[in-house]
């Protein structure tokens, strides 16, 4: 569904809503470039740039790194598009975030399209996650931690659903069942917004 449009598309959801897995068929199928702010983190850092030796610094130090930094890293991507077609996965985490975003995608001549929420009960999400973690053998991720990393979700993430919500961008979809289910229903959300 490439167009010489540009799209913008926020993807977001809790620890193992499965948005890593729609992103990466999202922005295939919709001609967009996945912008994973944890990815552009590591790149930066690994080509030392001047924006991921200040990130390397901080982040070795233990800091989060500012929101700065992490939008200059945002509009290093984006200057190389005309026009923006972007998928956002895991950016904007405030509603400061969110904010000095939407006055970045304004400076192309843009803005988000849609911000999809994928919605899934915690306690299914708990059950995937430790799933996962036996897997991969990750002992870190117990219960306990799982849940703690929801309530920080849930804390963090309820303002920027409002943010959304009140300027009429926010779909919410249900993350359960197989992944081609959750896929046409996320494709549905964004063609429903676009009209």
């Amino acid at each position: 569904m490439t167009s010489g449009k540009g799209e913008v598309v926020l993807l977001m959801g809790p620890p193992g809503a499965g948005k890593g897995t729609q992103a990466d068929r999202l922005a295939a199928a919709r001609g967009l470039t996945k912008l994973s702010t944890g990815d552009m983190l590591r790149d930066h850092v690994k080509r030392g740039t001047e924006l991921g030796v200040k990130a390397k610094a901080l982040m070795d130090e233990g800091v989060l790194v500012p929101d700065e930094i992490i939008i200059g890293m945002v509009k290093a991507e984006l200057d190389q598009q005309q026009p923006v077609r972007a998928l956002l996965d895991g950016f904007p985490r405030t509603t400061g975030q969110a904010a000095a975003l939407d006055e970045l995608l304004a400076g192309y001549g843009s803005q988000i399209d849609a911000a999809v929420e994928l919605v899934v009960d915690e306690e299914e999400l708990v059950r995937r996650l430790l799933s996962r973690a036996q897997q991969e053998g990750r002992s870190d991720d117990n219960e306990e931690t799982i849940r703690t990393r929801f309530r920080v979700y849930r804390d963090q993430t309820a303002p920027l659903l409002d943010y959304y919500r009140e300027r009429g961008k926010l779909a919410s979809v249900s993350g359960v069942g197989s992944l081609d289910e959750v896929f046409e229903r996320v494709q549905h959300a964004l063609d429903q917004e676009r009209r």
